[in-house]
């Protein structure tokens, strides 16, 4: 059932919302001109009222009790703020030109996060799409971007959204977003949104006010769950369905990414996630291409993206935390929080062979046994990343890579991310090693709001043991310091780490062995004692052998090559790539002993047929 304003043309609009519990319930038409429209009973808890003289931009709010005015919870677009009239918007006035636009099969995406008010001076739409030729010149072929839904203010990460269906007026609104997306097809690019399903923000969220939208049946950090289980749910399940067929049906989105699914409280016989499953999986069916579901989990749950036939959800992919916790904690040492369950070679070589490095086992962080086995999944449904928002602005100081480690860990962080054989996500900026922090930043209106935000950061980071304060969140100078500065891919290390990326990419997109995700063509383990990671990957007749060395001092390998004639294909520690110099040659016969620097990595291919 579609909620919200559906413009019919000819100035007719269909306005329909669900709340089960009211009275009395009209459209109020606030701009231009002013009158009210009757609503009626539709079934089910829904009202529906249908009006002429309509158009585009017209501004509204629903009118409950006769006297209370709220926005859409549905609303598309908001005229100024969270509190203020839902605006129709006319979704087919948008001329597309991506007809032929067939996507990019989650197995081949290169995938890149952004956050669309830090990632360019002018934190818009408009700016963001004049970057997209560099990061296809990279390697990217998916952009993946950050809640775009309106929130309070002018500065948050997105997460505290109250219209899931909206679009942020200060990023450019419904139009400017379209204009993106086509402009990523045109360049055979995916684009993936992030939405939020499992609580709205604190500010302008008046859900309550039109039915059982949350129940108290959970406790959350952000206090009632979302109503997915309890009485009523079907309207509330209604709401969240159509929300992501939204964003596929008006904004031709390739795919979502669900955020902190774990915090989704549902104990039903059909999940909320499976159900979500089905309804994009008809959606894709009817439109004759594949739609996409990946979810950020804290469960270590292979349920997620196995079938419903044998008892999972359906959702396509993953992302893996546990992937970034063994190579951040191997790369910076770090052993605090969650890290203080990471930080053997092998536990990195599960998750590559794998995915979830705990899957059952004790963990100390949590003080229970936790996950389950994932090694029946193939490597597409797992996405790896050295660095992403969460990871990074979760840190009291937000503080990137190359803040807390050296320039060669960075390319070690860079290959072994890429070279993996799951699907490869950078974070905005990763590229060029970006140093400028990414702070958690709001602009809420309530003072009391505000103080809470600020004790509450603090409360996060207990775990940690970090010293100080975090930065204020609250304030503009938190949000401008977290703009990304792109002089600095231009020069010096900058230029040369972006040139790295890129031929990394290369080998992905080239090298059959390394172009695939396929977990049944490897072999990987990892050698404590010198703290090296082996990964041999292999395609028909495409063979290769990585070799990734955590450790900070030279080292020299057993013999690790098969018998045979090895080209090297990128060396890390290369003087190419401002490192110390390699150690070998650029052919090695199988069956000998290697050397190879600290913190680097070196990829051969077998040449055959010579």
């Amino acid at each position: 059932m579609r909620v919200g304003a559906l413009y019919l043309g000819n100035g007719r609009c269909r306005f329909r919302v669900w709340a089960p519990f009211l009275k009395e319930l009209e459209v109020r038409i606030v701009s231009p001109g002013e009158r009210n429209i009757a609503m009626e009973k539709e079934g089910n808890g829904f009202w529906v009222a249908e009006g002429g003289d309509i158009l585009a931009g017209t501004q509204y709010f629903f009118r409950l009790h006769g006297d209370t005015e709220r926005p859409d919870p549905a609303s598309c677009l908001q005229a100024g703020s969270v509190h203020g009239p839902s605006v129709v918007v006319d979704h087919s006035a948008f001329q597309w030109d991506d007809d032929t636009w067939s996507g990019v099969p989650l197995e081949r995406m290169t995938m890149y996060e952004l956050h669309i008010g830090t990632f360019t001076p002018e934190g818009n739409f408009d700016a963001v799409e004049r970057r997209l030729d560099e990061l296809f010149d990279l390697g990217i072929n998916t952009v993946e971007i950050m809640p775009v839904a309106q929130f309070p203010g002018e500065r948050n990460w997105g997460y505290d959204g109250v219209y899931p269906y909206s679009v942020q007026n200060s990023y450019g609104g419904p139009e400017g977003l379209k204009k993106l997306v086509g402009a990523c097809h045109r360049r055979n690019m995916a684009v993936i949104l992030d939405v939020v399903y499992n609580h709205l923000g604190p500010e302008g969220n008046y859900l309550r006010d039109y039915g059982p939208y949350f129940t108290e049946r959970y406790n959350t950090p952000w206090g009632a769950a979302v109503n997915f289980d309890d009485a009523y749910n079907y309207g509330v399940r209604n709401f969240f369905i159509e929300n992501a067929l939204h964003w596929f049906r008006n904004y031709h989105m390739d795919a979502l990414r669900l955020d902190a699914v774990h915090a989704i409280y549902d104990m039903s016989a059909r999940p909320f996630l499976q159900e979500l499953a089905d309804k994009v999986g008809n959606f894709s069916r009817a439109q004759g291409k594949k739609f996409t579901l990946i979810a950020e989990s804290d469960l270590n749950d292979a349920k997620i993206t196995r079938t419903k036939e044998i008892g999972g959800y359906g959702i396509d992919s993953q992302w893996c935390d546990d992937f970034h916790h063994a190579v951040h904690a191997l790369l910076t040492g770090e052993r605090k929080g969650y890290y203080v369950d990471f930080g053997r070679i092998s536990q990195l070589a599960k998750s590559v062979r794998e995915g979830f490095v705990y899957s059952g086992q004790f963990s100390e962080y949590r003080k229970k046994h936790y996950g389950n086995s994932s090694k029946d999944r193939p490597g597409e449904q797992f996405v790896f990343f050295s660095q992403n928002h969460d990871q990074v602005g979760n840190r009291m100081l937000g503080e990137r890579l190359p803040v807390l480690v050296s320039f060669e860990a960075l390319k070690l962080a860079a290959g072994i991310v890429i070279l993996s054989p799951s699907v490869p996500l950078l974070f905005m900026g990763e590229e060029y090693g970006e140093d400028a922090p990414f702070l958690y930043f709001v602009s809420h209106s309530d003072d009391d709001l505000i103080d809470a935000v600020r004790k509450g950061r603090k409360r996060e980071f207990s775990s940690f043991v970090w010293q100080g304060d975090p930065p204020d969140p609250q304030s503009e100078k938190t949000f401008l310091r977290s703009k990304l500065d792109w002089e600095k891919q231009k020069k010096g290390r900058g230029r040369i780490l972006r040139g790295f990326y890129r031929e990394l990419f290369i080998l992905r997109r080239e090298i059959p062995a390394l172009a695939f995700p396929n977990k049944d063509n490897l072999d990987v383990c990892g050698f404590e004692h010198n703290r090296v990671l082996f990964m041999r990957r292999w395609q028909d007749e495409s063979q290769t052998v990585s070799l990734f060395n955590f450790g900070k001092e030279d080292t020299r390998c057993t013999p690790v090559l098969p018998e045979g004639k090895w080209r090297k294909l990128i060396d890390s520690s290369a003087t190419k790539w401002d490192g110390p110099g390699g150690l070998l040659p650029e052919i090695v016969p199988g069956g000998e002993d290697m050397l190879m620097r600290g913190e680097s990595f070196m990829v051969f291919i077998m040449e055959t047929g010579r």
